[in-house]
């Protein structure tokens, strides 16, 4: 079993040394911090199992690193630890998120026991993130990132697949990383040393689409100046990888039948059939059963394709990993600009909670990148992210500062005509979502009552009156 990661924040370095002695004797692995700001900090490079946090310290108080740390990493326990023990301040702790509360002093055996009275409750969620430590170390699944259960069920039906030959088809939305997973059931596969072909199907007009896939002869259509070989025959004891199958023809779709059926093909122009030998792996971002309802898409070629079902989650319903990713394009974008990159800034990270990624992990990464390159800072910054600022910029456009403190008080308007649509769409949401009840929207959401009717008066939204559309 892994040793359970323990980070310690205390501004008092009698405490910080005397807990590293008790848990490091009890076979665990401890990281001390004097400040909240270096806590959260190291939170934004790195998991941990638990945290132990003093509730008065200069700077980030207690309470804040617990705050922050439910927006990082919000399946990780924390326990807040005080001299300044009070029924008020344990109360608030909790409601804020902490698991347990202990005054000081307390004795080794005390903490300890707090300690192991909070991991029991998750082994859990322990198991999976070894789970996914394990796939990611041990079977090459580099280029994934998530934690999640959803996450999880992809990676174990991956690896179910991966050594058969049956045909597999990947349904998500775009931006999800469909082609990750085509190429990870292929480096997983007794095919691993042949060929992987990908094909977009939208890239290419019909014919063209056609003459790719299957080939051609010499002359058998004008410009067919010499033969050609399809990837089909490429691929040939490989994968072939159709990206977006649900854009093919129904004539191409006749012919990808037959192909699938008699595992041969038939250059265009062709007279003889060349036998083939690969696995077929597609993917989709529309509704298959939709289109063979609509008759745009063959029922009997659905059912040819559908075998294996593989379905890849929307990073809205993914938003635990949302962290990992974040830090991972972080990461990247760093040691290619040469920045010293530390991490988000905990309000940086609650923007990107509370944004719905219609581009899924591919917007994620270019927004991050966007970043990167327009961070000031180590950290960055729920401005630096810029959401809709695109749009705004462009209606003023025309408006050039024309000295520095110009340009900074436009910076500053543009920053917030781009989160206003975000706040509000935030807010609207999580009333509709509790009937327009106040006080179990501002629970769900994770906000004080006070401090969402605040932001619901800043947007002139009135809680009594549903909008009309």
């Amino acid at each position: 079993m892994e040793q359970a990661r323990i980070l310690v924040v205390d501004d008092d370095r009698v405490v910080r040394d005397g807990l590293q002695r008790t848990l490091e004797g009890r076979n665990f692995r401890v990281e001390t911090f004097a400040s909240g700001q270096q806590a959260v900090a190291r939170l934004q490079q790195e998991s941990f199992t638990l945290v132990v946090s003093d509730l008065k310290m200069p700077g980030m108080s207690g309470m804040e690193v617990l705050k922050a740390i439910r927006t990082l990493q919000p399946e990780v326990p924390i326990i807040i630890i005080t001299g300044y023990a009070t029924v008020d301040t344990a109360v608030e702790a909790m409601k804020c998120g902490a698991v347990d509360y202990l005054a000081k002093p307390f004795t080794p055996d005390e903490i300890v026991q707090k300690i192991g009275a909070a991991l029991e409750q998750r082994p859990g969620q322990l198991d999976d993130l070894l789970l996914h430590k394990a796939l990611r170390e041990h079977h090459g699944f580099d280029r994934f990132v998530g934690e999640s259960a959803e996450m999880q069920r992809v990676y174990r039906r991956i690896m179910q697949v991966a050594p058969t030959d049956s045909t597999v088809l990947i349904s998500g939305e775009s931006g999800t990383g469909k082609e990750l997973v085509a190429q990870a059931i292929h480096n997983h596969s007794a095919r691993r040393e042949q060929p992987f072909v990908a094909v977009d199907c939208t890239s290419l007009a019909e014919n063209l689409l056609e003459s790719e896939l299957f080939g051609h002869v010499k002359g058998s259509f004008t410009g067919a100046i010499q033969t050609k070989t399809g990837l089909f025959k490429v691929a040939d004891g490989g994968t072939l990888f159709l990206d977006e199958i649900g854009n093919l023809s129904l004539t191409i779709q006749a012919k990808l039948l037959r192909v699938l059926q008699a595992r041969e093909v038939t250059p265009i122009g062709g007279t003889q059939p060349l036998p083939i030998d690969i696995r077929l792996v597609a993917a989709t971002n529309r509704g298959l059963r939709g289109l063979v309802t609509q008759g745009v898409f063959r029922e009997d070629l659905f059912f040819r394709l559908n075998i294996i079902p593989v379905e890849l989650p929307p990073l809205r319903e993914r938003k635990g990993d949302l962290r990992l990713l974040a830090a991972h394009f972080l990461k990247q974008n760093a040691d290619e600009l040469g920045k010293e990159l530390h991490g988000l800034a905990p309000e940086a990270l609650e923007l990107l909670q509370h944004y719905p990624f219609p581009g899924n992990v591919r917007e994620l990464e270019n927004l991050i990148e966007r970043a990167a390159v327009l961070a000031e800072g180590a950290l960055i910054r729920a401005h630096d992210l810029e959401l809709g600022l695109p749009e705004a910029a462009g209606a003023g456009a025309g408006e050039i500062p024309q000295n520095f403190g110009e340009l900074r008080e436009r910076k500053r308007q543009l920053r917030e005509q781009a989160v206003e649509p975000l706040e509000r769409a935030f807010l609207l949401d999580a009333l509709e979502r509790n009937s327009w009840n106040v006080t179990r929207a501002a629970e769900a959401v994770g906000m004080l009552r006070p401090n969402f009717q605040a932001l619901l008066k800043k947007q002139g939204i009135h809680s009594r009156e549903r909008p009309l559309n």
